[in-house]
């Protein structure tokens, strides 16, 4: 399943919607996905399952770009 990961570059500093970036993954479950990130130093702040046609969309845009962990 591919999820995409909703983050912050820095873990210490306060959420803002404006500096919030994505990945894109691919694992069995958002645990997993959870698990592979925690040693980078980031703020996650949502794992989304994206499936049919919402990963369609997402993979035509030119940000997309599945990320092995």
């Amino acid at each position: 399943m591919i999820f995409k990961v909703y983050y912050q570059e820095n873990r210490s500093e306060v959420t803002i919607r404006e500096n919030t970036k994505t990945l894109y993954t691919e694992a069995a479950s958002e645990r997993e996905v959870r698990q592979s990130l925690k040693n980078r130093p980031y703020n996650i702040e949502y794992v989304q399952a994206i499936e049919g046609p919402y990963l369609a969309y997402e993979q035509q845009s030119p940000n997309y770009r599945l990320e092995k962990l």
